[in-house]
């Protein structure tokens, strides 16, 4: 429960995809994990603080790992940079399916490594 409010399925639901939307990664390659959660953001944050909080955290995780497999691959050259992306993406993943059940559930979900890019 977020706060000891208790949230609609609305909430729950719409909190739950905008972790889950990062799965776009699949459709739309190079940043899809951005575009999915940042559309559902923007059109449901003004709707629910709650909702709006998960899309920041959402968002911020995503942009972090963009910036973790860009570094991985400049890397790759040196050997380090393709375990370092397999790590990278494994973790990602890992997280979001993470992140979409707690969601889901109705807890509040913060990812780790995750640098804050928009308060």
């Amino acid at each position: 429960m977020a706060n000891g409010m208790q949230l609609t399925q609305d909430e729950r639901t719409f909190g739950m995809l905008v972790h889950l939307a990062a799965l776009a990664q699949f459709i739309v390659p190079t940043f899809g994990n951005v575009i999915g959660p940042l559309v559902i953001w923007l059109i449901k944050k003004d709707q629910s603080a709650w909702i709006d909080r998960q899309g920041k955290n959402a968002l911020n995780f995503q942009i972090s790992i963009a910036i973790y497999a860009l570094i991985s691959t400049i890397l790759i050259p040196v050997i380090i940079g393709i375990f370092l992306l397999i790590a990278v993406g494994i973790f990602w993943l890992v997280m979001v399916i993470l992140a979409t059940i707690r969601v889901s559930e109705g807890e509040s979900f913060r990812y780790p490594l995750s640098i804050i890019f928009i308060k």
